[in-house]
């Protein structure tokens, strides 16, 4: 609760208005005519308000001003990357019947115990727990910060998705990125504040993954194109300059005024109207941003760019510190899919090999550009998996879904590097130490942004919304 309203959660760092009094009374009392009066006023004040792009300050002092979310699609096998289960070798092939309570999507019938095909070894100096396939990574396992109590509610794909993505497994809720840009503005008002980099497949529940949801629409992610463009149109068609783009706009926003004027319930045409402006600005700003060219050979050589296996996420990698080093507030990657049900030495270890020298990289390009430290860079997937399987009794060496134990883990902006919190039992079966629901993961990352996730809401549906949906505890243990 905010304590200078104590009727509302509303993000409110300035002097009460009486805009901020009704807010409080909608939220205490729910009235239908106080929202209708609220709403009028906000669109009256619309014309004057400032920048919705405007640099905002946070809730307390932040430990990052950025954040890059590394979005493993699919469900990482916390047990055969960052959780190794000893037990699982005694275990193997053992077949037994689940009873009572489930914790993955394929359980009925005969199950298997299945241990790891990866070996694991202790690295770097905090001696992190990491399987042998992640050569590049083990060389920065000292600026990481391991969480293994994480847990979700969903075992589906698009629901879980959606639940680490923006809070809410069934969708419509603003995307994390959204938030933070809602509560911070951007860095650079010329460019996106939030920005996402897809596969050429979008991953399970699609764009609103990244979505505004409730929020005004100008604080959606924009996603680059994963193959041509990352951005159609960025140049203008041959014949039409930069002043004729400039006076076809100040025609189009004279027509906007007066349209708006008697349609003042149109918030989508102000959203519409600022994306129009923005993307004018953008075409001098992104070409030279999204010019991966302009990099050294040897830069480009650390992520993996021009290698069959690493190019692809090698360019993200490379594209998201240069994101962040022009200002933009969040970058949202995506690597899929890793939803092994069976060959989890081929699948995973394909995948980890597709990954583990550009993040690598990133690490070390942005701590060597002094950029990590109030950079925040996050790295999970959507759940984890479970340590036995029904299929072929066992052989084909897979693992179905599992929301009751994963690992996450971060860098930079904050967090204890080279830290290990949480713990699973003994077969990674699910949490038992540290045990925390993703709401609090969230709140935390907000927490190291500046933001309070109780002050940081939207009034919508006739009450205050937040990305926890209804509060969280920060996880003090992650913090340094």
């Amino acid at each position: 609760m905010n304590p200078r309203f104590p009727c509302a959660g509303l993000r409110a760092l300035h002097a009460p208005t009486r805009r901020d009094f009704i807010y409080g009374l909608g939220a205490s009392i729910g009235s239908i005519a106080l929202t209708s009066l609220l709403s009028r006023e906000l669109r009256g004040a619309s014309a004057s308000a400032p920048s919705p792009f405007a640099p905002k300050p946070g809730h307390h002092r932040a430990r990052a001003k950025r954040c890059i979310f590394l979005m493993m699609e699919g469900g990482p096998s916390h047990i055969d990357t960052f959780d190794p289960k000893p037990k699982l070798t005694q275990l193997h092939l053992q077949e037994f019947t689940r009873e009572g309570k489930t914790i993955s999507a394929v359980e009925s019938g005969k199950r298997y115990f299945v241990q790891s095909p990866f070996a694991f070894r202790k690295v770097g100096k905090c001696g992190a727990d990491m399987a042998e396939n992640w050569e590049h990574l083990a060389k920065v396992a000292d600026d990481l910060c391991f969480y293994r109590g994480c847990q979700v509610d969903s075992v589906n794909h698009p629901t879980a998705m959606y639940q680490m993505n923006t809070g809410n497994r069934f969708g419509g809720d603003p995307g994390l990125g959204s938030w933070v840009n809602y509560g911070l503005g951007t860095l650079n008002e010329d460019i996106p504040g939030f920005i996402v980099l897809p596969e050429v497949s979008y991953p399970q529940g699609g764009a609103s993954n990244w979505g505004n949801g409730y929020l005004p629409a100008h604080f959606q992610g924009t996603p680059l194109r994963a193959k041509g463009s990352p951005i159609l149109d960025l140049t203008p068609p041959a014949g039409i300059e930069r002043d004729h783009q400039r006076a076809n706009l100040d025609l189009l926003a004279k027509m906007n005024r007066g349209h708006a004027a008697s349609h003042a319930q149109h918030e989508e045409l102000a959203a519409r109207t600022t994306a129009y402006e923005l993307a004018f600005r953008m075409q001098l700003q992104v070409p030279g941003i999204l010019d991966l060219d302009r990099e050294d050979v040897r830069t480009k050589a650390a992520y993996g760019i021009g290698s069959d296996a690493t190019d692809a996420f090698g360019r993200k990698c490379l594209l998201a510190r240069r994101l962040v080093e022009q200002g933009v507030r969040f970058v949202q990657l995506y690597a899929g899919s890793w939803d092994s049900h069976d060959y989890i030495a081929r699948a995973h270890g394909n995948l980890v090999r597709n990954v583990d020298q550009p993040i690598a990289a990133l690490i070390a390009d942005l701590k060597q550009r002094g950029l990590l430290e109030d950079t925040l860079v996050v790295w999970c997937g959507e759940f984890g998996r479970s340590p036995d399987n029904g299929v072929r009794g066992g052989t084909a060496f897979g693992r179905d879904h599992n929301a009751k134990a994963m690992t996450v883990w971060m860098a930079g902006g904050g967090v204890k590097a080279g830290h290990t919190f949480g713990a699973t039992d003994e077969t990674g079966a699910e949490a038992v130490d540290g045990v925390h629901h993703v709401r609090d993961l969230h709140v935390t990352l907000l927490h190291l942004l500046g933001l309070d996730d109780n002050k940081l809401t939207y009034f919508h549906g006739g009450r205050f919304k937040q990305l926890s949906q209804f509060g969280g505890s920060v996880i003090k243990e992650l913090i340094a």
